[in-house]
């Protein structure tokens, strides 16, 4: 079975800070194929379970940029969420960072990074979020969601390339 090293999410928390969601994952492909489709925004509803019917309400082609605005409808627990993200940085192929200036969370910063790593590409995402509700929310609700959207989105993205690529990447003792 075709398998990519994937470090599941995890969460950090620091009393006086915003939680920090980590996830890395390595995939078959060269930096520059892997950047370039996780930059398509047009992705995001391939990588997103459909229980949340997310769409991308911006029209297409959207132009990746740093500045770039970007509109999606979802909904989270039944309730709509209209979610507009800033490019806050873009700069392929190493990484790109996107904002939410407005949805469900207080604060998300989502840093996208890439690496060249062997034959493939590590992918790393750092969230830093706050949630409505503080801690307590984040704790009952929020840490569960993300952690299966998040598992859900490795998932996909593993089967897609390694379905593409043929080839796998073993386990490795850190991930």
């Amino acid at each position: 079975m075709n398998t990519t090293s994937t470090i599941a999410p995890h969460f950090e928390r620091n009393k006086s800070k915003p939680t920090v969601l980590k996830t890395s994952q390595w995939l078959p492909g060269p930096i520059e194929e892997i950047f370039h489709f996780f930059s398509r925004p047009e992705n995001l509803q391939r990588l997103t379970p459909d229980s949340l019917q997310f769409k991308i309400l911006t029209p297409s082609p959207i132009e990746m940029k740093e500045g770039a605005l970007i509109d999606y409808k979802l909904k989270v627990h039944g309730m709509p969420i209209h979610w507009r993200s800033l490019i806050s940085s873009y700069d392929p192929p190493n990484s790109f960072t996107d904002e939410q200036l407005k949805g469900p969370y207080r604060t998300w910063i989502h840093s996208h990074r890439f690496f060249r790593d062997g034959e493939g590409t590590r992918i790393e995402d750092h969230i830093t979020f706050r949630v409505p509700g503080g801690r307590l929310v984040e704790k009952l609700i929020v840490q569960k969601d993300l952690t299966r959207i998040f598992s859900y989105r490795q998932k996909v993205i593993c089967n897609f390339f390694t379905d593409k690529s043929g080839t796998s990447h073993p386990e490795s003792p850190e991930g």
